[in-house]
């Protein structure tokens, strides 16, 4: 039996290359393989750091003989979701009809033209109360699909034809935000802090939402800001926060948010990262800082995806014991393993949230880690095109790539969230170090999707250069992306915030206009499910707000520092005063001369004739470009901010 996958781009599927089972990687020829066969195809997709995913590995996919009736009556496929997002999405969708608990392990019974016909997450071995054995599930699917043929193939045309169906109806932005935080107050978990009940989950995009209305005037909900600390403090202080190395896991399985479930993700950490410093909460993103640093950070500068939830005790494999442990304890022990996968996406969202907080924190050494990622994926994830600061994935010819593990690259289509997640960090990187060459390559991310977009039938303005899952394409099943904003922004969101800021920066309106007509798609949704839509609520309290600008121009040193330590400090305060504006009502950016310079030559108009007036450092404080005699004087300029 042939191994397929132990020279796979992901770890997931490398753990699985000596299973029993004849598993394929997802692809055409595993399909035309179902075909010349003629019998159906078992699409079970999962990923690294899944728990219940080891669990069903070591039970079913171990066990040779269940292992040989799989292979005997069906082609089998193992997808990473995280490596195949389109996939995962769309066979989630396709699930949604057969059963309610949606989640991972996802096993689809598919027919060899991909329509999925049955569905589930994790069977056990032997049948426990209602949940049936895995092998039965498999005899039942095998004597469907022989017996009853022509039911099978209605019932998949069916679903593919309602997931072709399924597409955002355009309405309005959202413009009173009272109800919808009335409605997250009204989810708050009083005693325990968070929402809902258990599980529970972060729900990052909901707090930054919640940050973003109660930094801007008195006349915005207070509401919201009370609303976001709360639930911030109790995340901090509960058993959801890892004490010894300052991460967070993944959601906890109590209301009161004990029982974790131990797997840590980047995308949880990273945007956190940014909550808590927005926030204010020094200690706290500290710790989730040095976190991604000490546990997270490979070799090559970017991130791993994530650190299992499971370790080895005595040989087996057990959920959660070295989380019990002290960090000395920790230190004699095996540790869980890193999935060290690279994401372009989440990693987007690692070089945001480092750069975010690093320059409102004063911190160079995570504004440097931002950059070492934002430098990799720059440097290896775009190819076919210029590389390194300035180049990004938006001429003809170049391509995004989603996943790489030791430089091996995935052939996984890149998705819109790989784009908009790394535009919106690559803009966050060039605000905070003042290089322009971050904010060019961000902008021919945003140009390509926009190109793409209006090359292509969507009812968003955005689309993928490089074009949907080809095996997904050619079976018809390509579906537009979620929109929804759960653990992370959706792709639309994430793109649109990207646009947004590029409009901050450039004047250009065709990118406000994008990420208007972004948010008109997703409007009546967000009101009406605000838990789901965190990023698109952030994106239309800032729509809906005037656009505060804040950009402070430093003399260029000579000789390496400025002309005097006054003015130094009084550059140092100014540089301060941006920080803290940026991201909290407004858009902050502190650079020299020179750099002012590059950005004005660049098309960035927010920085056109930007000077350090008579040699001394100089804020220019605008609203939609329309900007106030420029200062000098601290004091006077906290004085505007203060009253505005």
């Amino acid at each position: 039996m042939p191994n397929r996958l132990e020279a796979a781009a992901s770890p997931y599927l490398r753990s699985h290359a000596t299973n029993p089972v004849d598993w394929w990687e997802w692809s055409a020829e595993a399909f035309a393989e179902a075909e010349r066969r003629d019998v159906p195809v078992l699409v079970s997709i999962g990923y690294s750091t899944c728990h219940w995913c080891h669990v069903m590995a070591r039970e079913s996919f171990s066990d040779p003989v269940l292992a040989a009736y799989l292979n005997e009556h069906f082609v089998a496929i193992k997808v990473d979701r995280e490596e195949h997002a389109e996939v995962d999405s769309t066979y989630l969708a396709a699930a949604s009809a057969f059963t309610p608990n949606l989640g991972w392990p996802l096993n689809v019974f598919v027919t060899p033209a991909g329509r999925a016909f049955f569905a589930g997450t994790y069977w056990p071995p032997t049948a426990v109360g209602q949940h049936p054995a895995f092998r039965q599930v498999l005899e039942s699917v095998t004597d469907a699909w022989l017996t009853r043929r022509e039911q099978v193939e209605i019932s998949g045309s069916a679903i593919a034809e309602a997931l072709a169906r399924s597409r955002a109806v355009e309405s309005e932005l959202v413009v009173d935000f009272a109800p919808v935080i009335d409605a997250l107050a009204a989810a708050e978990d009083l005693e325990h802090g968070g929402f809902g009940d258990a599980p529970k989950f972060p729900v990052t995009p909901v707090l930054r939402f919640l940050l973003d209305r109660g930094a801007r005037s008195a006349e915005y909900s207070p509401e919201a800001a009370g609303l976001a600390d709360r639930t911030l403090a109790a995340m901090a202080a509960s058993a959801l926060r890892d004490p010894v190395d300052g991460g967070f896991f993944r959601y906890s399985t109590q209301a009161d948010w004990t029982d974790p479930h131990y797997e840590r993700m980047l995308y949880d950490n990273a945007q956190l990262l940014a909550a808590y410093a927005l926030a204010d909460s020094a200690e706290i993103a500290t710790g989730i800082a040095e976190f991604l640093r000490d546990r997270l950070l490979l070799p090559s500068g970017a991130f791993a995806s994530g650190l299992d939830s499971e370790s080895t005790v005595d040989g087996k494999r057990v959920e959660g014991f070295y989380y019990s442990l002290d960090a000395a304890s920790r230190a004699r022990v095996e540790a869980p393993p890193c999935d060290d996968k690279i994401l372009t996406g989440w990693n987007g969202l690692a070089i945001e949230g480092l750069a975010l907080a690093g320059a409102r924190h004063g911190n160079a050494e995570w504004i440097a880690l931002a950059r070492g990622a934002a430098d990799f994926l720059l440097a290896e994830h775009i190819q076919g095109g210029g590389s390194g600061s300035g180049a990004g994935a938006g001429a003809a010819g170049e391509r995004l790539v989603r996943t790489s593990i030791g430089g091996i690259l995935s052939d996984g289509a890149a998705t819109l969230e790989d784009s908009g997640m790394l535009a919106q960090g690559l803009l966050e990187l060039s605000i905070a170090t003042g290089e322009v060459g971050y904010a060019i390559a961000a902008r021919d991310l945003v140009d390509g999707a926009l190109a793409a977009g209006a090359a292509g039938s969507g009812s968003s303005p955005f689309g993928l250069p490089g074009g949907t899952d080809s095996v997904l394409a050619a079976q018809g099943l390509s579906t537009e992306a979620d929109i929804s904003d759960g653990a992370h922004p959706s792709g639309l969101s994430a793109m649109a915030t990207a646009a947004r800021t590029l409009f901050a920066l450039t004047g250009d309106a065709q990118y406000r206009d994008a990420a208007e007509s972004s948010m008109k798609l997703v409007g009546q949704l967000a009101a009406q499910q605000p838990i789901s839509f965190g990023t698109a609520l952030t994106l239309m309290s800032e729509l809906g707000a005037p656009l505060r600008q804040l950009v402070v121009v430093t003399p260029d040193a000579a000789g390496g520092r400025l002309a005097s330590d006054a003015s130094a400090e009084t550059g140092g305060e100014l540089t301060s005063l941006a920080h803290t504006l940026h991201r909290a009502g407004g858009i902050g950016i502190a650079v020299s001369q020179a750099q002012a310079d590059a950005f004005a030559a660049s098309g960035f108009e927010l920085f056109a004739a930007r000077t350090a007036s008579e040699g001394k450092p100089t804020a220019y404080l605008c609203e939609e470009f329309v900007c106030r005699l420029p200062l000098t004087d601290v004091a006077a300029l906290g004085a505007v901010l203060t009253a505005n």
